[in-house]
């Protein structure tokens, strides 16, 4: 074939996503090594070196360099999950893995978290290595497992085991950032994330003495943990504002010509629609219970009752919110730390934020880039701890209607396919120039 038969990154980028959703990397029953494997062929088909490292049998990640023109700059490492959250087939309306184009979507598990990052950054290296164009500086591409359960055996382990891989990139982008909200129908905005909370999964546990469920009782572990868990649950944490949150209700009052108070979220959180939802959990923390488990018999009072709690803390606000929990839960129940990682903050300002807000108006002339906090948690956590100043920004153009935060971890999870097009272009034009 020859370069001017070969597809461009804009022809092949929902046929990459559709062969990556088919490759069914739920975590953690179905391994990630298929899809490494997928990617480092893909790569090797136009030329790209790269190389596969497991952190544990199955639980593998692909990593490659992209030469560019001024070798002398620090590189901008590009960093993508391959595995998924698992999917109830009965529940959606499409086969979950079947990565089924159809009303100008593709649609499937992984379809917007993240394996469509996954495929515009990898149809646009495959297009590059065909026509022999480069990007301004290096570019290193991971593409990791594990990054739904923590990336313990992902990012984590690259970071922990070859940080030489990584050591003199000095930016990175990734997942949830540079999609378009529509506040109204002139007014478009693209958030890109500059921030993310940090996470505590906590278990809680109550111990008591076991007894006859017939019995009179009040010394039960569960009604102790039970009434930990209903105040842990139900406490209204207080509104605090991070540097983030301000600049984006600043720039949303600029935008929509409106004075809005950041101290105020009732007045500007309706106006973000569907997005709302994640930003209107960016002002607190968050403590959500998720799993119960006690007693093995129905009359039988058990010894020992379990909950685990999903902690959410704001950038500097860790330690208050473990006091305040440890004064919700009471003498009786005592917590435990399962799984713990960093908030992630950097400015809204520098050279990469202008690259960015001047790929997208080249795109988009009517839109506008605002920064915003995220609620949850990316990769970003580790190779921030290499000296890293890490966006998300995963460029797509959205249709107004689409309720594009329910699709996260939900069901009939889809992307539409111009939308794509429009994050190969726009991410081409920021590569080239940042």
């Amino acid at each position: 074939m020859s370069t001017s038969d070969a597809p461009t990154a804009q022809d092949e980028v929902a046929d990459l996503l559709v062969e990556l959703i088919r490759i069914n990397t739920s975590n953690p029953t179905d391994p990630e090594r298929p899809a490494a494997e997928w990617v480092a062929e893909k790569l090797d088909e136009v030329g790209i070196e790269s190389q596969i490292i497991e952190a544990a049998p199955g639980r593998a990640s692909t990593v490659a360099r992209i030469a560019g023109k001024d070798s002398s700059r620090p590189p901008l490492l590009i960093h993508a999950h391959l595995d998924v959250v698992p999917a109830d087939a009965s529940e959606w309306s499409v086969d979950p893995f079947g990565g089924e184009v159809k009303d100008g979507y593709v649609w499937g598990r992984g379809a917007i978290d993240m394996k469509d990052m996954d495929a515009m950054v990898l149809s646009l290296v495959r297009e590059w290595s065909r026509t022999g164009r480069q990007p301004d500086r290096d570019i290193v591409l991971a593409y990791v497992s594990d990054e739904e359960a923590g990336g313990r055996q992902g990012a984590h382990y690259l970071v922990d085991h070859h940080a030489d891989l990584f050591a003199d990139c000095t930016e990175a982008i990734s997942e949830v950032g540079g999609y378009s909200i529509s506040l109204n129908e002139q007014a478009r905005v693209y958030t890109v994330q500059t921030a993310e909370k940090g996470i505590n999964w906590l278990r809680l546990q109550a111990k008591n003495r076991p007894g006859h469920g017939s019995f009179v009782h009040p010394d039960n572990a569960v009604t102790q943990l039970a009434e930990a868990v209903s105040r842990v649950g139900s406490h209204e944490w207080p509104i605090v504002i991070t540097d983030t949150v301000r600049a984006l209700v600043e720039g949303l009052g600029q935008v929509l010509e409106k004075d809005l108070d950041p101290e105020k979220p009732d007045e500007w959180l309706p106006l973000l629609g569907g997005a709302a939802r994640m930003i209107g959990a960016t002002i607190r923390n968050t403590t959500n219970p998720t799993m119960l488990e006690a007693g093995y018999k129905h009359n039988v009072i058990p010894s020992t009752a379990e909950a685990s709690i999903d902690c959410r803390f704001l950038p500097g606000q860790e330690e208050s919110m473990l006091a305040t929990i440890d004064e919700l839960i009471g003498e009786h129940v005592t917590r435990e730390t399962l799984v713990q990682d960093i908030a992630v903050e950097t400015s809204f300002d520098g050279a990469m934020i202008d690259c960015m807000a001047d790929a997208l108006k080249a795109e988009d002339p009517t839109g506008v880039m605002l920064p915003y906090l995220m609620s949850g948690g990316t990769d970003a956590k580790s190779f921030s701890t290499l000296g890293m100043r890490c966006f998300g920004f995963s460029p797509l153009m959205l249709p107004p209607d689409l309720d594009f935060m329910a699709l996260f971890h939900g069901i009939d999870e889809r992307v539409p396919i111009d939308g794509l097009q429009f994050g190969v272009r726009v991410l081409d034009r920021l590569l080239m120039s940042c």
